[in-house]
């Protein structure tokens, strides 16, 4: 009885005190509660536990075989219930007042995703996150998980590889890294993966503990650079994926945003999803470079005259900026699920500025910019010359941005124009009428950006 009269009061007592408006009064109250809370939980598990060796007493006693059935105790399962109540109270009151405490205290736990396409400059944003002590970044995760689901095709192949694709993203954002041995052949034995694509992009898995001694015999293609690691220990990394402080993934494989919200809403989650795109001509222009055996028909038909590109490579160009467009108009709607947890970001901004904008990111995101990434970020965008790693995150990053202009023939620009025109707008990025003008530095291709980008 004393325990139902007294829950009501403490309830009472705590919802007059949150309408207090001095901070300090409202951490004081959400200490004492969480200390009340405490003891009365303390209580009830005692209550709880001998409710359930009562049964078992009295069988021991007789030396009879009675079977005790707390489930059908109701005293026991509403003492439960109210348990669990209290527990998860007592959960939601501690990450309320870890985001009053302020300075000096760790904030909430913050869980990223990068949303990209390839030759966009994700490489290069994603490694803001990796420098940043307190989070845990993995490098194209889902790599892994496309080449299991490509068995699908069609219209099946986008919904289906999206499902997969979203329920993969969740655990990994939970520290489950176990799901990624699903999507390994052969199945990691003993947790111990030997092949991770990128491992050497993501700090955290090439840092101890998780960084376990080197072994003989044992090939890796993808491996730490600054220093020599064994297989990677899955367990070692989910256990460091759950002592830092936040998780950020980085993904060219996921473009269907809707498929988030499930993710929104789960309550083990603080969903920041960042879209970055880049202009799409820009994208064309890298994507003949890094992967040009796919251009192929691109190239003869440069060099074939003026007979007409193949109508299917058209179509899968404007299928790219559709999907890219669409993603950003629904995050620009503001639905109630996303509403503070979209960011549109153009890597042009990000060129032009990267401290700038770093520090809005990671304003967004609720993270700490650290010194780390100031001097990271300094060290790689003011690189002299270029190097020939086409996947180098070290440039000079203000002459990249305008760099494919010069490269790139207008008539491709053209058809990127005609077939991307929509997006393009949308992300501000105007069109060049002429070859003179897509030549031209001193007329800028890039509107200004819009504030109404982060929401």
């Amino acid at each position: 009885m004393e325990i139902r009269h007294a829950l009501p009061q403490d309830i009472q007592e705590l919802l007059h005190c949150l309408k207090m408006k001095s901070k300090y009064a409202i951490l004081l109250v959400f200490i004492i509660s969480l200390i009340i809370i405490e003891k009365e939980n303390n209580f009830i598990s005692r209550v709880s536990d001998k409710l359930k060796q009562s049964p078992q007493a009295l069988p021991e006693a007789n030396s009879t075989e009675v079977s005790p059935a707390p489930a059908k105790n109701g005293s026991l399962a509403s003492l439960q219930e109210l348990d669990a109540a209290f527990s998860q109270l007592r959960s939601h009151l501690y990450n309320i007042t870890l985001q009053l405490a302020g300075d000096g205290e760790p904030g909430p736990r913050r869980h990223v995703l990068l949303m990209a396409t390839t030759r966009t400059g994700s490489s290069f944003v994603g490694e803001f996150f990796n420098q940043q002590g307190s989070t845990f970044y993995l490098f194209e995760p889902l790599w892994h998980v496309e080449k299991m689901v490509n068995f699908l095709s069609g219209a099946a192949s986008v919904v289906g590889s999206a499902l997969i694709y979203r329920d993969v993203l969740k655990q990994l954002l939970l520290c489950d890294l176990y799901v990624l041995e699903n999507f390994i052949s052969p199945v990691p034995e003993g947790h111990l993966m030997p092949f991770l694509f990128r491992r050497s992009s993501s700090l955290s898995l090439c840092e101890e503990p998780v960084c376990t001694p080197s072994t003989k015999k044992v090939f890796e293609k993808y491996y730490c650079k600054n220093r020599h690691c064994g297989p990677l220990n899955i367990t070692l990394a989910a256990e460091a994926c759950q002592r830092k402080q936040h998780v950020a993934l980085k993904t060219v494989r996921f473009r269907q945003l809707e498929f988030l919200q499930p993710l929104a809403e789960d309550p083990r989650l603080d969903l920041r999803v960042i879209q970055l795109v880049r202009d799409p001509r820009a994208v064309l222009a890298s994507r003949m470079v890094a992967f040009s055996g796919k251009y192929e028909s691109w190239k003869k038909w440069l060099s074939g005259g003026e007979g007409p590109l193949q109508e299917e490579e058209v179509q899968r160009l404007r299928s790219n900026c559709e999907s890219i467009r669409a993603a950003a108009e629904l995050g620009l709607r503001r639905p109630g699920w996303l509403r503070g947890r979209y960011m549109l970001v153009r890597y042009e901004d990000v060129a032009l500025a990267p401290l700038q904008k770093a520090r809005e990111i990671f304003s967004f995101a609720g993270l700490p910019l650290t010194p780390q990434v100031e001097e990271w970020i300094g060290k790689n965008t003011q690189a002299p010359h270029d190097g020939n790693d086409i996947y180098s995150t070290c440039k000079n990053s203000s002459e990249q941005v305008d760099k494919w202009r010069f490269s790139m023939p207008f008539k491709v620009a053209q058809v990127v124009q005609d077939a991307c025109a929509p997006a393009m707008q949308l992300f501000g990025y105007k069109l060049a009428s002429s070859p003179a003008a897509l030549a031209n530095r001193s007329f800028s291709l890039l509107e200004e950006a819009q504030p109404a980008w982060v929401t």
